[in-house]
């Protein structure tokens, strides 16, 4: 427009205060883009235009511009900046935005109407002026021809009487010259009068164009006072971004921080439960290698009892051959000798006999008997030789057999003596060995349970978080009365895993491995349920004191508990004398009973009075069957009405057939839902007279129920809370089908009942003894109830994903304007659901305190 004003007039004193405030603004606005530049976060989500360093000419008309183009796309954000609350435009500003805007391009569509007009008019004007102008010239131009043509008339006539008189040719000369003058200033009196209607209508046009131009300049001091609020307003918004920004930016990085923390530990505990995993390994390889060194060992022996056995029977067998020796040498030696004297004696008999009959004889006789005499002693001393040389040789046998059986044992002796002192050395190994791996096996167990410690630590550490944490609500089905319950099952898994890690640290039976980390991971699992539960009922409390008191107590609770697992493992146990080991679980237990029993009276005073009344007065144990049989009750008067609504005769002009396979399929889940329940709560009467029985022992039912008191109540209010879920969840089918609910209210129905049946759940799990099949059944009956709402939800948000796409909006082909305006309202919308959101959130809490405390009165 400035050099459509810069072309069409040529007054620069006029336009100078516009090209002063054209450049000002140049140059604000190049400020304004450097500074968008520096911003990272805004270059991330827009492209910033550049602009030269001089404003562009308002003379130079050339073809292309040197204004900078706007961007087409600005560049698509990796996630979209949430919007701060304070100063987003509202609907009366965002309206009025809108309607200063349609009055501003109304102004201007009524400038360009009126400009058009005006110039119609006068191109109008200029053309009749132009026609009269030329039809002047034409009449002037035949009266010039006709005064022409009488003049040269009038001289034809006077040439006749040209020579008569010369003066009369002077005078026609000077009359036919004043004649063209007077035609010439004629002519210039219509040129002038033309140019004097073309002055006018300039000026006319002039005078609209700085009127039209005057106007355009307030429209636009106006525009620009609305767009320097509308700059001072997303300036403040930018503002208000940057601040939030850089808060989520902070927060993001924390989360980052904490959620690097996060992983570390579950990366340290997945090394611990990997590093226990390859302590098991090492210790079933160690146990198998021992098994082998026992087998070895037993072989040994085996072995060594064999060689003694061998060798026993060996020196058996030598004794024996030696005996036998010996025998048949006597033997021989007797036979000898017997001989021998039978001989002596046959030999002296003859000699005797020879002798008297040499007595007898004569000499001849005599001599010969003297040569036979003779013959004789030869023969005997031969005898006595060969008996000599034979006991010799017997001797001789004797000795050698004696040498070898001196040797044979002194060689049994020193293999004997060797077998022992092979047989000391095999034990002492094999002993040294096993006191080895009984060592490394108690390193390792002591690993293992300073992992299943640290892994408690870490989950109590997490539980805290959460309770401290103000984007977690906690369990939100949690009442008083169940969190007391889980408090005292705390206590009591406190107490027998302090017990259970005396035992371990003494050796007794019953303190095995298993069983300290079977009673670690119990007492940190009910802890943490504890935690969580506590963080749930602060919605019950009546102001902020009481529930960050409540949240103080509980944070108390946790920190006492983790102060627990820490203080028991085992490089702090090294520290310490082991006559003084076992005051380390005692103490730890009497601090966190302590802590326990503050959160309990804190507890304790969320209860309504008239159910404290009711625990003092009323016979506890008729309450539980009551409960029991109601919820039953009502679990089948559900069954019916909902079997009544399957039978209801369907209203087909009412409904379309996809509308009745809805209906169909949300009856058919809930009845797949109120059967589950039924299971549940005839399991949960199963468990809960097991458990009566087994706890009671020699007392009566009443005892038991007034000695659990808080047990018992726990019990009630998770079977109230299944009755009237289940009814909840019947309601809101038959006002879906009917019309009157949404599909929303029976999701949250859905979720009640979830909630109630995990509530109940877990209040039977507080007594239920170990491998009971009773509480195996309740937990399948609960699987079940929570696997049928899941499937009911997921129907209903398919219902609700067919509808959502039936009502989609093909955006791609949408105008720029409108879509603008769309996401604009939208924004809005959000925004003020969100508004509600808060508020339904805020009455909701109030309505659950008010509700929860007025229930019993």
């Amino acid at each position: 427009m400035l050099r459509a004003m810069h072309r069409r007039t040529d007054v620069g004193d006029a336009l100078e205060p516009l090209r002063t405030r054209y450049n000002q603004q140049h140059y604000n606005l190049r400020k304004f883009y450097y500074e968008c530049s520096n911003l990272k976060y805004l270059t991330g989500l827009i492209n910033v235009p550049k602009l030269g360093q001089e404003p562009p000419s308002l003379t130079d008309s050339g073809s292309a511009p040197d204004l900078p183009k706007r961007p087409k796309s600005a560049a698509a954000p990796a996630s979209p900046p949430p919007t701060a609350p304070s100063p987003d435009p509202t609907a009366a500003q965002i309206a009025e935005q809108a309607r200063m805007l349609k009055e501003y391009e109304d102004q201007q569509a009524a400038l360009i109407a009126s400009r058009q007009a005006e110039e119609t008019r006068r191109l109008e004007q200029h053309m009749a002026q132009q026609r009269e102008f030329e039809e002047a010239q034409r009449q002037q131009a035949e009266r010039e021809r006709l005064a022409q043509e009488e003049l040269l008339r009038q001289q034809q006539q006077a040439a006749q009487f040209q020579m008569s008189n010369q003066a009369a040719v002077r005078l026609q000369e000077m009359e036919r010259e004043m004649l063209a003058m007077r035609g010439q200033w004629e002519r210039d009196q219509l040129m002038l009068e033309q140019y004097d209607r073309r002055v006018k209508a300039l000026e006319g046009a002039l005078n609209a164009t700085n009127a039209d131009a005057l106007a355009q300049m307030g429209g636009k001091d106006e525009l620009i006072k609305q767009l320097q609020d509308q700059v001072t307003l997303w300036r403040n918004k930018y503002e208000s971004l940057a601040k939030l920004y850089s808060q989520l930016r902070t927060e993001h990085l924390d989360m980052l921080s904490k959620f690097k923390q996060m992983q570390l530990k579950a990366n340290s505990a997945q090394e611990a439960i990997d590093k226990m995993e390859r302590m098991e390994r090492d210790i079933k390889a160690k146990n198998l290698e021992l098994a082998d060194m026992i087998r070895e060992r037993d072989r040994a022996r085996f072995d060594l009892d064999r060689m003694k056995s061998n060798h026993k029977e060996d020196m058996d067998r030598l004794r024996r051959d030696l005996s036998f020796a010996n025998e048949r040498a006597e033997d021989a030696t007797r036979n000898k000798s017997s001989e021998v004297s039978t001989m002596m004696t046959k030999y002296n008999r003859q000699l005797n006999e020879l002798e008297d009959s040499l007595r007898a004889s004569p000499p001849s006789i005599t001599q010969s008997k003297q040569i036979q005499i003779d013959d004789l002693l030869r023969k005997l001393d031969g005898q006595d030789s060969s008996v000599e040389r034979l006991r010799e040789e017997k001797d001789q046998e004797i000795a050698i057999l004696q040498e070898e059986m001196d040797s044979t044992i002194q060689k049994m002796a020193e293999m004997q003596m060797d077998l022992q002192a092979s047989q000391g050395i095999v034990e002492e190994t094999t002993n040294a060995q096993i006191d080895t791996l009984i060592l490394d096996n108690r390193k390792k167990l002591n690993q293992i349970i300073d992992s299943i410690l640290q892994s408690c630590v870490q989950k109590m550490d997490d539980a805290i978080y959460e309770l401290e944490s103000p984007n977690q609500n906690g369990n939100q089905n949690a009442t008083p009365e169940y969190t007391l319950s889980m408090i005292e099952k705390a206590t009591n898994n406190a107490t027998e895993f302090a017990m259970t890690f005396n035992l371990y640290l003494g050796g007794e039976p019953g303190g095995d491995h298993v069983d300290v980390i079977k009673a670690a991971n119990e007492y940190a699992h009910a802890l943490s349920e504890v935690l969580l539960n506590c963080k749930g009922i602060t919605r019950l409390a009546n102001d902020d004191t009481a529930s960050d008191k409540l949240i103080a107590d509980a944070k108390h609770a946790g920190d006492v508990g983790l102060r627990f697992f820490l203080n028991l493992q085992s490089y702090k146990l090294d520290l310490i004398p082991q006559s003084q080991r076992t005051e380390i679980p005692l103490r730890n237990n009497v601090e966190a009973r302590g802590a326990l029993t503050k959160l309990t009276e804190a507890v304790d005073k969320l209860v309504p009075k008239g159910k404290a009344g009711t625990r003092t007065n009323g016979d506890l144990g008729d309450m539980v069957e009551q409960e029991m049989l109601g919820a039953a009750r009502a679990i089948e008067a559900a069954t019916q009405r909902l079997q009544q609504l399957i039978d209801r005769p369907r209203d087909a002009s009412r409904f379309s057939a996809v509308d009745l396979q809805v209906h169909d399929s949300i009856l058919a889940a809930a009845m797949a839902i109120t059967n589950a329940i039924g299971r549940l709560i005839q399991a949960a009467t199963e468990s809960q007279q097991e458990i009566v029985a087994q706890g009671r022992g020699s007392s009566t039912t009443q005892q038991f129920y007034k000695r659990n008191n808080r047990w018992t109540e726990g019990l009630i209010s998770a079977a109230k809370a299944v009755a009237f879920a289940t009814n909840l969840l019947i309601e809101s089918a038959d006002g879906v089908l009917s019309g009157t609910h949404s599909l929303e209210q029976l999701i949250v129905a859905s979720n009640e009942v979830a909630g109630a049946t995990a509530q109940l759940v877990a209040a039977s799990r507080v007594k239920a003894s170990l491998m009971s099949k009773t509480q195996d059944r309740l937990e399948l009956a609960a699987k079940a109830v929570t696997e049928a709402c899941k499937a009911l939800v997921r129907q209903v948000k398919a219902i609700t994903a067919k509808q959502i796409e039936a009502e989609d909006v093909d955006y791609k082909s949408m105008a720029v304007h409108e879509f603008k305006v769309r996401e604009m309202e939208q924004q809005v919308e959000i925004l003020k659901l969100e508004k509600e959101l808060g508020a339904a959130r805020h009455r909701l809490g109030a309505m659950r305190r008010a509700g929860y405390h007025a229930e019993e009165e």
